[in-house]
């Protein structure tokens, strides 16, 4: 397991490093640049801009430097916000996106587990068929579309909720059902599948013929094999639901760093565009090991594979 989890981080400076490449070049090739919508300003004052955030530097020279500074800790200064650096806006935001992600995924379990184990204890009855056509229509509807469907009903028709913000509980509770309604159903279907094939398995018979009750066949039995795809799943999921929170957070004027990232990407802000992407990669990769060790300390199939 050590050398496995050594392997992974050795291809996380690599990764980032290319992801870091990519999005750099991307946004200052891409026509337009941060000064272009600002007020008519003398050619002198925008030359000063440049030389003060390097953009009067060869782009080999802007890469370079700011290579230098993202090992030093360093994400520059924002052009939009000059108020603060981008570490800063980054500081200040992520906890916000990170809330929101955290609550959508218990949504997700909460939701999704119960349903997939209820739809595999009998499954092609009512009781499999009803979870599962739920399922199936919260892959098909996006956040995109739930989110103001949810904001219509629950907030403008019944009164029951708040429009938008994320200040008071009350105001958490329809974006975080908006972003795990759709994981939910995933883990659903798959916990369902999951269960289905570990409930043939000869371990779970002899288990029955010891008398023990359904209940405790599924639960105490069951349920350790039947959410490895699940557990495999949670790495992606979880990346997911941070780094897709930026229509969410846009939907219901939250101030996480998703928000931020769009209003960067509108604004041509480089250094906060960068500094975000830098973050969400690194908890995406972040996220992904730990699935993929908590996927091999529960199947030993994985373990073995990766001695």
């Amino acid at each position: 397991m050590i050398r496995f989890i050594l392997k992974r981080l050795a291809t996380f400076v690599p990764v980032l490093l290319a992801i870091i490449t990519i999005t750099f070049f991307m946004v200052r090739i891409a026509p337009g640049g941060p000064f272009d919508e600002e007020r008519k300003v003398p050619e002198e004052t925008l030359r000063q801009l440049q030389k003060a955030y390097n953009l009067d530097a060869p782009l080999y020279r802007q890469y370079l430097d700011y290579l230098g500074g993202v090992v030093q800790g360093d994400l520059g200064p924002s052009f939009k916000k000059p108020s603060r650096t981008v570490t800063e806006w980054i500081l200040m935001r992520l906890p916000v996106s990170l809330e929101l992600g955290a609550y959508g995924l218990l949504v997700a379990l909460c939701i999704g587990l119960p349903a997939g184990i209820i739809a595999a204890s009998r499954p092609n009855t009512a009781q499999d068929y009803a979870p599962m056509s739920l399922a199936m229509a919260g892959i098909c509807i996006p956040n995109f579309v739930l989110g103001p469907l949810l904001v219509l009903v629950f907030a403008l028709w019944l009164g029951w909720m708040p429009v938008a913000g994320w200040d008071t509980p009350a105001e958490k509770v329809l974006p975080s059902l908006t972003l795990g309604a759709v994981y939910a159903a995933y883990i659903a279907r798959l916990t369902r599948g999951g269960m289905l094939e570990v409930m043939g398995q000869d371990y779970i018979r002899t288990a029955r013929a010891k008398g023990l009750s359904e209940t405790a066949v599924v639960l105490k039995h069951g349920v350790r094999g039947g959410l490895l795809p699940v557990i495999a799943y949670l790495g992606p999921a979880t990346a997911g639901l941070l780094t897709g929170s930026f229509v969410i957070e846009k939907i219901f004027q939250i101030p996480g760093l998703g928000r931020e990232f769009v209003e960067a990407a509108f604004n041509r802000d480089y250094t906060m565009i960068m500094g975000t992407v830098l973050v969400y990669a690194t908890l995406v990769l972040v996220l992904n090991l730990v699935a993929d060790v908590l996927h091999a300390w529960l199947d030993p199939r994985v373990r073995m594979s990766i001695q």
